[in-house]
Protein backbone atom coordinates (compact mmCIF):
# COMPACT_ATOMS: atom_id res chain seq x y z
CA UNK A 1 0.00 0.00 0.00
CA UNK A 2 1.24 3.48 -0.90
CA UNK A 3 0.92 6.85 0.79
CA UNK A 4 -1.71 9.12 -0.79
CA UNK A 5 -1.84 12.83 0.02
CA UNK A 6 -5.17 14.53 -0.60
CA UNK A 7 -4.69 18.29 -1.00
CA UNK A 8 -7.92 20.21 -0.36
CA UNK A 9 -8.26 23.95 -0.75
CA UNK A 10 -10.61 25.54 1.76
CA UNK A 11 -14.16 26.46 0.82
CA UNK A 12 -15.30 29.83 -0.41
CA UNK A 13 -14.62 33.04 1.54
CA UNK A 14 -15.60 36.62 0.74
CA UNK A 15 -12.16 37.10 -0.79
CA UNK A 16 -12.81 34.25 -3.22
CA UNK A 17 -15.60 36.47 -4.51
CA UNK A 18 -13.91 39.90 -4.43
CA UNK A 19 -10.49 38.77 -5.63
CA UNK A 20 -8.76 40.70 -2.86
CA UNK A 21 -5.41 39.44 -1.59
CA UNK A 22 -5.96 37.26 1.47
CA UNK A 23 -3.09 35.46 3.18
CA UNK A 24 -2.63 36.46 6.82
CA UNK A 25 -6.21 37.72 6.94
CA UNK A 26 -8.48 35.23 8.66
CA UNK A 27 -12.01 35.38 7.21
CA UNK A 28 -14.71 32.82 7.89
CA UNK A 29 -16.20 30.66 5.18
CA UNK A 30 -19.24 32.06 3.42
CA UNK A 31 -22.47 30.05 3.81
CA UNK A 32 -21.64 28.48 0.45
CA UNK A 33 -18.15 27.70 1.71
CA UNK A 34 -19.67 25.83 4.65
CA UNK A 35 -21.80 23.82 2.22
CA UNK A 36 -18.64 22.96 0.27
CA UNK A 37 -16.99 21.64 3.45
CA UNK A 38 -20.06 19.59 4.30
CA UNK A 39 -20.24 18.19 0.77
CA UNK A 40 -16.59 17.13 0.94
CA UNK A 41 -17.12 15.32 4.22
CA UNK A 42 -20.21 13.53 2.95
CA UNK A 43 -18.50 12.42 -0.26
CA UNK A 44 -15.22 11.31 1.33
CA UNK A 45 -15.99 10.03 4.83
CA UNK A 46 -15.92 6.41 3.65
CA UNK A 47 -12.21 6.70 2.79
CA UNK A 48 -10.00 5.09 5.47
CA UNK A 49 -8.22 8.26 6.56
CA UNK A 50 -4.89 7.99 8.37
CA UNK A 51 -4.51 11.63 9.45
CA UNK A 52 -5.74 15.14 8.72
CA UNK A 53 -3.27 18.05 8.55
CA UNK A 54 -4.65 21.58 8.45
CA UNK A 55 -3.45 25.17 8.18
CA UNK A 56 -4.36 26.93 11.46
CA UNK A 57 -6.68 29.50 9.86
CA UNK A 58 -10.43 29.74 10.39
CA UNK A 59 -11.26 29.02 6.75
CA UNK A 60 -9.17 25.84 6.60
CA UNK A 61 -10.17 24.53 10.00
CA UNK A 62 -13.85 25.09 9.17
CA UNK A 63 -13.34 23.17 5.92
CA UNK A 64 -11.79 20.19 7.72
CA UNK A 65 -14.20 20.20 10.68
CA UNK A 66 -17.17 18.33 9.13
CA UNK A 67 -14.96 15.40 8.14
CA UNK A 68 -13.18 15.40 11.51
CA UNK A 69 -16.56 15.39 13.27
CA UNK A 70 -17.87 12.55 11.11
CA UNK A 71 -14.80 10.39 11.73
CA UNK A 72 -13.80 11.42 15.23
CA UNK A 73 -10.31 12.34 13.99
CA UNK A 74 -8.48 15.33 15.49
CA UNK A 75 -6.96 17.70 12.94
CA UNK A 76 -3.23 18.37 13.23
CA UNK A 77 -2.47 22.08 12.77
CA UNK A 78 0.74 23.14 11.01
CA UNK A 79 1.90 26.72 10.36
CA UNK A 80 3.80 25.49 7.32
CA UNK A 81 0.48 25.02 5.52
CA UNK A 82 -0.59 28.67 5.86
CA UNK A 83 -1.28 30.80 2.80
CA UNK A 84 1.29 33.12 1.23
CA UNK A 85 1.82 36.27 3.28
CA UNK A 86 0.85 39.23 1.11
CA UNK A 87 2.38 41.85 3.39
CA UNK A 88 1.15 45.34 2.51
CA UNK A 89 -1.17 43.90 -0.11
CA UNK A 90 -3.38 42.11 2.43
CA UNK A 91 -7.05 42.87 1.86
CA UNK A 92 -6.31 45.07 -1.16
CA UNK A 93 -7.45 44.72 -4.75
CA UNK A 94 -5.20 44.17 -7.73
CA UNK A 95 -5.99 47.70 -8.90
CA UNK A 96 -4.85 49.17 -5.57
CA UNK A 97 -1.61 47.18 -5.64
CA UNK A 98 -0.85 48.31 -9.20
CA UNK A 99 -1.35 51.92 -8.20
CA UNK A 100 0.66 51.80 -4.97
CA UNK A 101 3.25 49.01 -5.41
CA UNK A 102 3.69 48.76 -9.16
CA UNK A 103 7.38 47.79 -9.27
CA UNK A 104 6.95 45.04 -6.69
CA UNK A 105 3.80 43.87 -8.48
CA UNK A 106 5.59 43.62 -11.82
CA UNK A 107 8.49 41.69 -10.28
CA UNK A 108 6.07 39.35 -8.47
CA UNK A 109 4.05 38.69 -11.61
CA UNK A 110 7.20 38.08 -13.64
CA UNK A 111 9.05 35.81 -11.20
CA UNK A 112 7.15 35.00 -7.98
CA UNK A 113 9.59 32.27 -6.97
CA UNK A 114 12.17 34.87 -5.97
CA UNK A 115 10.09 38.06 -5.67
CA UNK A 116 7.48 38.68 -2.98
CA UNK A 117 4.48 40.93 -2.54
CA UNK A 118 5.59 44.06 -0.69
CA UNK A 119 6.58 42.79 2.76
CA UNK A 120 5.33 39.29 1.96
CA UNK A 121 6.66 35.86 0.98
CA UNK A 122 8.23 34.34 -2.11
CA UNK A 123 7.21 30.97 -3.54
CA UNK A 124 10.63 29.66 -2.49
CA UNK A 125 9.90 30.56 1.14
CA UNK A 126 6.46 28.94 0.99
CA UNK A 127 7.87 25.77 -0.57
CA UNK A 128 10.52 25.61 2.14
CA UNK A 129 8.09 25.77 5.07
CA UNK A 130 5.45 23.57 3.44
CA UNK A 131 7.99 20.93 2.47
CA UNK A 132 8.79 20.39 6.15
CA UNK A 133 5.16 19.38 6.73
CA UNK A 134 5.18 17.03 3.73
CA UNK A 135 8.44 15.49 4.96
CA UNK A 136 6.90 14.99 8.41
CA UNK A 137 3.93 13.19 6.88
CA UNK A 138 6.15 10.97 4.73
CA UNK A 139 8.26 10.08 7.76
CA UNK A 140 5.31 9.26 10.00
CA UNK A 141 3.12 7.48 7.46
CA UNK A 142 4.67 5.30 4.78
CA UNK A 143 1.18 4.26 3.65
CA UNK A 144 -2.43 5.34 3.96
CA UNK A 145 -4.55 8.37 3.10
CA UNK A 146 -3.64 11.75 4.57
CA UNK A 147 -5.75 14.86 4.02
CA UNK A 148 -3.96 18.21 3.81
CA UNK A 149 -6.28 21.23 4.00
CA UNK A 150 -4.53 24.39 2.88
CA UNK A 151 -4.78 27.40 0.56
CA UNK A 152 -4.73 28.31 -3.12
CA UNK A 153 -1.14 29.50 -3.57
CA UNK A 154 0.32 27.11 -1.01
CA UNK A 155 -1.24 24.01 -2.58
CA UNK A 156 -0.15 25.06 -6.07
CA UNK A 157 3.40 25.64 -4.83
CA UNK A 158 3.48 22.29 -3.01
CA UNK A 159 2.29 20.49 -6.14
CA UNK A 160 4.88 22.24 -8.31
CA UNK A 161 7.60 21.35 -5.81
CA UNK A 162 6.55 17.68 -5.69
CA UNK A 163 6.17 17.35 -9.46
CA UNK A 164 9.32 19.18 -10.52
CA UNK A 165 7.53 22.19 -12.02
CA UNK A 166 9.25 25.59 -11.90
CA UNK A 167 7.98 27.32 -8.74
CA UNK A 168 7.87 30.61 -10.60
CA UNK A 169 5.12 29.18 -12.81
CA UNK A 170 2.78 27.96 -10.07
CA UNK A 171 0.03 30.38 -11.14
CA UNK A 172 0.45 29.40 -14.80
CA UNK A 173 0.53 25.62 -14.46
CA UNK A 174 -1.81 24.64 -11.59
CA UNK A 175 -5.45 25.65 -11.11
CA UNK A 176 -6.96 25.44 -7.62
CA UNK A 177 -10.47 26.87 -7.19
CA UNK A 178 -12.26 26.86 -3.86
CA UNK A 179 -12.78 23.36 -2.41
CA UNK A 180 -10.71 21.76 -5.18
CA UNK A 181 -9.13 18.38 -4.41
CA UNK A 182 -5.84 17.10 -5.80
CA UNK A 183 -4.31 13.69 -5.03
CA UNK A 184 -0.65 12.69 -5.12
CA UNK A 185 0.48 9.10 -4.70
CA UNK A 186 3.95 8.38 -3.30
CA UNK A 187 5.58 5.17 -4.50
CA UNK A 188 9.00 3.87 -5.54
CA UNK A 189 9.13 6.29 -8.46
CA UNK A 190 8.31 9.35 -6.35
CA UNK A 191 5.23 11.59 -6.35
CA UNK A 192 2.58 10.78 -8.97
CA UNK A 193 -0.28 13.22 -9.60
CA UNK A 194 -3.48 11.19 -9.78
CA UNK A 195 -6.09 13.93 -9.61
CA UNK A 196 -5.97 17.71 -10.02
CA UNK A 197 -8.51 20.34 -9.01
CA UNK A 198 -11.42 17.92 -8.69
CA UNK A 199 -14.74 19.43 -7.61
CA UNK A 200 -17.03 16.76 -9.01
CA UNK A 201 -18.36 16.07 -5.51
CA UNK A 202 -19.98 19.53 -5.43
CA UNK A 203 -23.42 20.13 -6.88
CA UNK A 204 -23.82 22.34 -9.94
CA UNK A 205 -24.77 25.40 -7.89
CA UNK A 206 -21.62 25.30 -5.78
CA UNK A 207 -19.37 24.46 -8.73
CA UNK A 208 -20.69 27.44 -10.65
CA UNK A 209 -19.96 29.98 -7.91
CA UNK A 210 -18.15 32.93 -9.56
CA UNK A 211 -14.59 33.86 -8.62
CA UNK A 212 -13.73 30.68 -6.76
Amino acid sequence: MSLHLYFLRHGETIYSQTGGYCGDLDPDLTPEGVLMAEAFAKAHQSIPWTAIYVSPMKRTMATAQPLCDALGIEMQLRDGLKEIRYGKWEGQTQEYVKQNHLEDYIRWMTEPAWNAPTGGETAIQIASRASLVIAEIEEKYNAGNVLVVSHKATIRIILCNLLGIDLGRYRDRIDCPAAALSIVKFDVHGPLLQRLGDRSYLDDTLRSRPGT
